[in-house]
């Protein structure tokens, strides 16, 4: 039994997405879709009405009898290979957004794109992280802010655990791994390997300077890719 409280419950559309993007290219018939979630405990009914909903909220495209991933879980797709690491220098990148008058939803808009960059906002409108990352500003963030790069006075390694929770990810990760290699039925391997992938795409991706000592995310990452490989074959091998 998996503890609950590290794996949550999930739905059907949340396993038919799991199950896509660990594939390239993202796109399997309704059979081995059937198949493979009814290895996962997904009754073929279930699997079924999820199929259609998805198909009719964008998240699915049906060709024939297959179906793929639209171009919008395209993009979530790439995200979940994280961005390339670079050699760190000491300096943090700093935006401060500048533009007034913004709407709540564009507020919370912004917000949730850069957690997806994996950056933390200091204090209102002032987002941040070491520059220790190789890819853009989103060009959201670009358009209301004014970006740079600085060096605090203060200590990076303090200021880095003030941002995030930095004990408390690698206590869960730790976790995630412990019930990963205790866990052996597949319905229950299959939820906390997909509530494992959403704790690795939180992961800050810091320099190992400002990093806790054993910190678990290569761990995971090892199980993360031998669950992909297995993934990525088990709809077309049944």
């Amino acid at each position: 039994m998996v503890d609950s409280s590290l794996v949550p419950a999930i739905s059907a559309r949340s396993a038919v997405l799991s199950l896509l993007l660990a594939l390239h290219p993202p796109s399997l018939s309704t059979r081995e879709i059937i198949a493979a979630m009814e290895l996962f405990g997904i009754s073929e009914p279930t699997t079924r009405v999820a199929l259609t909903r998805m198909v009719a909220a964008g998240d699915l495209i049906r060709d024939e009898s297959s179906y793929t991933l639209s171009e919008r879980l395209l993009h979530r797709q790439r995200d979940v290979e994280p961005p390339v690491q670079r050699r760190w220098r000491g300096t943090w990148e700093l935006a401060i957004v500048t533009t007034s008058g913004r709407s709540a939803a564009d507020r919370t808009a912004l917000r949730r794109e850069m957690q997806r960059q994996r950056v933390a906002e200091l204090r209102e409108g002032v987002w941040t992280r070491p520059a220790n990352l190789r890819r853009e500003w989103p060009q959201r963030l670009l358009q209301v802010s004014t970006c740079f790069e600085a060096r605090p006075t203060s200590d990076s390694a303090a200021l880095a655990a003030r941002l995030w929770d930095l004990d408390g990810w690698a206590a869960a990760g730790r976790a995630f791994v412990e019930a990963l290699d205790e866990t052996t039925d597949e319905p229950s391997r299959f939820r906390t390997m997909v509530a494992a992938v959403r704790h690795l795409q939180s992961d800050p991706l810091l320099p190992a300077e400002l990093l806790p000592t054993d910190w678990p995310v290569e761990a995971l990452s090892v199980r993360y890719a031998d669950y992909r490989s297995w993934v990525g074959n088990l709809g077309r091998n049944r």
